[in-house]
């Protein structure tokens, strides 16, 4: 793939990447509860997970369409800015926590309950940090890998071996920094939350698949398109 600044798609599968992280940073601290039809072992009647479950979820899509169109190096690029645009991201934040204001009165939104929803609290940062740069450059590394030994086929093994191995990083750190270490949720307890959030992810990894193929398809096509006749 051209590797242009301009390219539209390589733009916007970054502003989905990176809008996906905010969102899940500013979205994991609320627990989400989803029925299941019948009980299973450990997670009960219902699937619990951190509220950041789907939009994280979609920064691996993104990378991984991004991996595929412009390489291990590019992608692994946009990770690790991503991951240190995550403090830019907290000192925004704080500083306009600390930063002075009207009294609370003549506040639109009360200052103390806009601290809680906006700061998340240490356990909460520590974990998705953590989650997140070993996850996202292991995902990145495992789809290059995949990509090596298939010689480039299977993108459908690339994309789903590469997240499903990921995803399971990403939840085991991110519970247990977060609400074991840091939290004063039980073993048992933390246990139900990883297999409740990595179902889910897992299920958005196998249906994420289609649209995988359809962007790398549009991209290709489009650069096949572009190439002037040689008639």
């Amino acid at each position: 793939m051209s590797s242009s600044g301009e390219d539209p798609l390589r733009i916007g599968l970054v502003a989905l990447f990176v809008t996906s992280l905010v969102v899940a940073q500013f979205t994991a601290s609320k627990l989400l509860a989803f029925s299941l039809p019948v009980a299973l072992p450990v997670v009960g009647a219902q699937l619990v997970m951190p509220g950041s479950a789907v939009a994280y979820a979609l920064t691996f899509f993104a990378s991984d369409s991004y991996t595929e169109l412009y390489g291990r190096r590019a992608a692994t690029i946009v990770v690790n800015v991503g991951f240190a645009m995550n403090f830019v991201l907290l000192g925004l934040v704080w500083s306009t926590i600390y930063a002075p204001g009207l009294p609370a009165a003549a506040q639109p939104i009360e200052p103390a309950a806009f601290r809680q929803v906006l700061a998340a609290s240490t356990g909460i940062v520590a974990a998705s940090l953590a989650a997140y740069v070993v996850s996202q450059n292991w995902d990145v590394f495992v789809f290059h890998a995949i990509g090596e030994f298939t010689d480039g086929d299977h993108l459908w093994l690339r994309n789903i071996g590469s997240t499903a191995s990921s995803q399971l990083l990403d939840t085991v750190i991110f519970i247990g920094v977060a609400f074991v270490v840091f939290g004063d949720v039980s073993l048992s307890g933390a246990l139900a939350l990883v297999i409740g959030q990595y179902l889910l992810k897992l299920a958005i990894a196998l249906v994420d698949t289609p649209f995988v193929y359809a962007v790398v398809a549009f991209a290709r096509g489009r650069e096949q398109a572009a190439r002037p006749s040689p008639w």
